[in-house]
């Protein structure tokens, strides 16, 4: 008896995903969100650095937002997967364009301080939190199953060409007309986003309700550690940030400043997100049969961008360096983003999120904390090869693992 071979599951193209409708808005409100967004670190490193702020109170600054960030994104993750999606990132996005508005306007007027800057940066990073892990698990709800992939790449593909323009735009406004201008634009362009998330109209996602948002987190954990690869990526995460996060942060802007200028930042910035793009562009044409072990080998190219900041003043190679940071960066993201999709439960998918989002980053408040010290005893561009090193080491540990290296495209 002869049989007929089952077909090859069809995936759907960028085109394809674009007939969607919930899926346009989606793309539409992440891409203005992440216009803003890339304004926005830029002007407040600069805003504390003109008001006198030294390396250390620039590094606090940015660790309170991050600390902000890590200890309500759980919280954010439950809420994702009890409540409507749409609703929290409809409601997240309005209270942010209020917060960053209030921002610009004590920076405009002169009365601003970096304890309010602070302040304010905990309020913007608890509403991240709270929102981040509905926008990631949203994709899913918008598109139909075999246009997956395509609507990953696409969407972060775009979300990363915002930010190009934005943070290209960033060191010529802060130049020319002072940071909280640019504040004010961060703060419109989430405005502008909430109007987008509302005209969403996705399925809501059954979910079994619990007696407490403690089993709902336990529950999730117990998700995470079921898959080895996940955990372990994770804790790759954790290391890559508690040691990049201030290199980008805290020590990028002054070491280049101080050699090519303020504009150059932006321009590093811009030419970093380049990276993201050509990246995510590739991820468009381009299907691995194992994209996660092929992106955490990639994710080594991170370390170019530190090491270019640390061993030249040549405005083309710290260029060259950020590039390819983004670009390795990209690759594995879209990977990594496309692993969880396809292989976590819907009414889970939030948490798992939320985890990773908290898992990555719970030790990058630490070390932007301890960056502008630590840099100070042994010198700026001493400490970004510090970084350096540490990446490679920990993609390497990563990359070897057999759970990373077998997980498959579904």
């Amino acid at each position: 008896m002869t049989t007929t071979p089952a077909a090859p599951a069809r995936s759907g193209s960028a085109r394809e995903a674009l007939e969607h409708p919930a899926y346009r808005w989606l793309l539409a409100g992440g891409t203005i969100t992440n216009l803003g967004n890339a304004i926005a670190p830029v002007a407040l490193a600069f805003a504390v650095l003109d008001l006198g702020g030294s390396a250390t109170e620039l590094g606090g600054v940015i660790a309170l937002y991050a600390l902000a960030d890590v200890v309500t994104v759980l919280y954010g993750g439950v809420l994702g997967d009890r409540l409507s999606r749409r609703l929290m990132m409809v409601g997240t996005a309005r209270l942010a364009a209020l917060s960053q508005i209030l921002v610009a306007v004590a920076m405009i007027a002169g009365w601003a301080s970096i304890p309010l800057l602070a302040a304010f940066g905990v309020v913007n990073g608890c509403l991240g939190a709270l929102g981040n892990p509905s926008s990631q698990a949203m994709t899913r709800l918008t598109i139909p199953p075999h246009c997956l992939a395509s609507a990953v790449a696409l969407r972060r593909t775009a979300q990363n060409a915002a930010l190009i323009v934005g943070f290209a735009a960033a060191g010529l406004l802060v130049a020319a007309v002072g940071p909280g201008w640019a504040i004010a634009i961060d703060g419109l362009s989430f405005a502008a986003a909430s109007i987008c998330f509302a005209q969403m109209k996705v399925p809501e996602v059954p979910v079994e309700r619990t007696e407490s948002m403690l089993s709902d987190l336990r529950a999730g954990l117990r998700e995470v550690l079921s898959r080895t690869w996940l955990w372990a990526l994770i804790a790759q995460a954790l290391v890559y940030h508690l040691f990049y996060g201030g290199a980008q942060g805290v020590l990028g802007p002054i070491v280049v400043e101080d050699t090519l200028g303020r504009a150059a930042w932006g321009w590093a910035m811009a030419m970093l997100m380049a990276g993201f793009v050509v990246g995510g562009l590739l991820t468009l044409r381009w299907r691995p049969r194992h994209p996660l072990a092929i992106g955490t080998w990639l994710l080594a190219l991170t370390a170019a961008f530190p090491f270019a900041i640390a061993v030249s003043d040549q405005l083309w190679v710290v260029l060259l360096g950020a590039f390819l940071h983004g670009f390795g960066l990209e690759i594995f993201s879209v990977g990594w983003d496309l692993s969880i999709q396809q292989q976590i439960p819907e009414d889970k998918l939030a948490r798992v999120y939320a985890f990773d989002q908290v898992g990555s980053f719970v030790a990058r408040p630490l070390g932007l904390a301890l960056t502008g010290p630590l840099a100070q005893l042994t010198g700026l561009r001493t400490w970004l090869l510090v970084v350096t090193a540490v990446i490679v080491a920990s993609v390497v540990v990563a990359a070897l693992l057999p759970d990373v290296r077998r997980l498959e495209r579904a």
